[in-house]
């Protein structure tokens, strides 16, 4: 199958987009020219034939009664003299009688009352110009006067050559010009092409390119934040696959051990408790297998979130009622404030659902402490902004690890002590909360006991 044929280039599109309109631009303007120069020039041929008529109408005299020319054919000669062009004429009276002169020229138009007319004619195969001269008074009479066309001819094809010619190499030279100058503004694109041809698929830095136009310079921002987006996701998919790799080698070699010792013993007992200890390490990398895709997703979908309003009293008390059985069976008093007023955001509502289960999980599996075990829900609108706040009644965290738990990987003293988690829930939240333009707090409860989280977000 044969490739279709490569579109022209751009260089050459802008070229003739250029000299096309200029040259038809030319050829209006030239032809005007032309038009008004021969206009004029035929006006000046045509007014030294008639002179020539008036020359011989004043030496037409009225002898015993009859008009006759008074000059000899000699001084006619001087008269019609030309170098270049052969000269006929004739006189006519009223009656349209022959006066003197050549009989032949033609009189298509003797009978008109106007004082000079001019039109063409032929004589002898030779086309010629004709001016006629009407003269008044008492014996009035007609001078016609023919003149051949080649000084005409010479004069016309004179003006196209020096008209044409130089402007035909103007138009020429400007081309040449033209595409120096398109040249010399796409190279900017050329050395981009180049810099994208060659490179590698790991290449993704920035390309640094010298632009001499707002254009280029905007394709190649544009470029650059393709590429840095790309390098975004690329190293999102690396850190995602490192760390599942890294996370799942434990609970995996967990589940492998329990699985071989409970198939080296033929006690029933013994194979229902390390059942029941691959059930739970199945949860647990279960759990740690959907934090991990939460935050690849997160990554993936930083310049595509679309923030719309969200109720946040609807969206808690939802989230609340879901929590409500594992709450009691925890032991949970589980709570809320500020849902009776609509209160709305700019939000991602899949994310902002997200974010408030990592936290009422977290609160939930750490934040136990005191007598009763309090989990509260708290939202407040605060002039142009709304706070969520996830409250615990646990033992809370120092300053140190409440900066520290933000970071993936990261878990406090509670996960470490019951080992649980991963670290990957306030890392989940804090990078949704930042995706909708918020802020995650990590502060002390009440009274100085327990963790406040707080969600801060824009009010619709």
């Amino acid at each position: 199958m044969t490739a279709p044929p490569r579109p022209p280039t751009l260089r050459s599109r802008m070229l003739w987009r250029v000299l096309l309109p200029l040259a038809a631009t030319w050829s209006v303007g030239s032809a005007v020219a032309f038009y008004l120069s021969w206009e004029l020039a035929g006006r000046a041929f045509d007014r030294a034939m008639l002179d020539d008529a008036y020359a011989i109408a004043a030496n037409v005299v009225e002898r015993d009664g009859t008009l006759i020319l008074n000059l000899s054919e000699h001084e006619i000669d001087n008269v019609l003299f030309d170098r270049d062009e052969k000269e006929y004429f004739a006189i006519y009276g009223s009656d349209r009688k022959l006066i003197a002169g050549t009989p032949q020229l033609p009189l298509s138009t003797l009978g008109d009352n106007r004082g000079t007319a001019f039109w063409d004619g032929a004589l002898d195969g030779a086309t010629l110009r004709i001016a006629r001269l009407n003269t008044e008074g008492t014996r009035p009479f007609s001078v016609i006067i023919g003149q051949t066309t080649r000084s005409r001819a010479t004069l016309l094809s004179g003006l196209l050559v020096r008209s044409i010619a130089p402007q035909v190499a103007l138009l020429l030279l400007l081309g040449v010009y033209l595409g120096r100058q398109i040249s010399r503004e796409l190279e900017p694109l050329r050395h981009l092409h180049h810099e994208l041809d060659r490179r590698h698929s790991s290449d993704l830095d920035p390309i640094v390119l010298q632009p001499q136009s707002d254009d280029v310079q905007r394709l190649r921002d544009a470029v650059n934040a393709l590429l840095s987006r790309i390098d975004g996701g690329v190293q999102a998919q690396r850190e995602f696959a490192g760390s599942v790799a890294h996370e799942l080698r434990t609970p995996l070699a967990g589940i492998r051990a329990l699985a071989e010792y409970g198939l080296a013993r033929d006690d029933a007992a013994i194979w229902r408790q390390q059942l029941q200890s691959i059930a739970t390490s199945e949860e647990r990398a279960s759990r740690l297998v959907e934090q991990l895709l939460a935050l690849a997703l997160a990554d993936e979908a930083r310049d595509s979130i679309k923030l719309e309003p969200v109720r946040v009293d609807e969206l808690v008390r939802r989230m609340l009622l879901a929590f409500v059985p594992r709450a009691d069976v925890e032991g949970v008093d589980l709570g809320a404030a500020g849902l009776d007023e609509a209160t709305t955001v700019r939000a991602a509502p899949v994310l902002l659902e997200g974010v408030l289960a990592n936290l009422i999980d977290n609160a939930l599996r750490y934040g136990k402490g005191g007598a009763p075990s309090m989990l509260t829900v708290e939202v407040e609108r605060q002039a142009a902004r709304v706070d969520i706040r996830v409250v615990d009644s646990g033992p809370g965290l120092d300053a140190g690890q409440r900066e520290s738990l933000r970071q993936r990987w990261t878990q406090g003293l509670a996960g470490v002590r019951l080992g649980a988690g991963a670290g990957l829930g306030l890392a989940i939240a804090s990078r949704y909360v930042s995706l909708m333009g918020g802020e995650l707090l990590l502060e002390a409860g009440p009274g100085g006991k327990g963790l406040r989280a707080v969600v801060r977000l824009q009010a619709a």
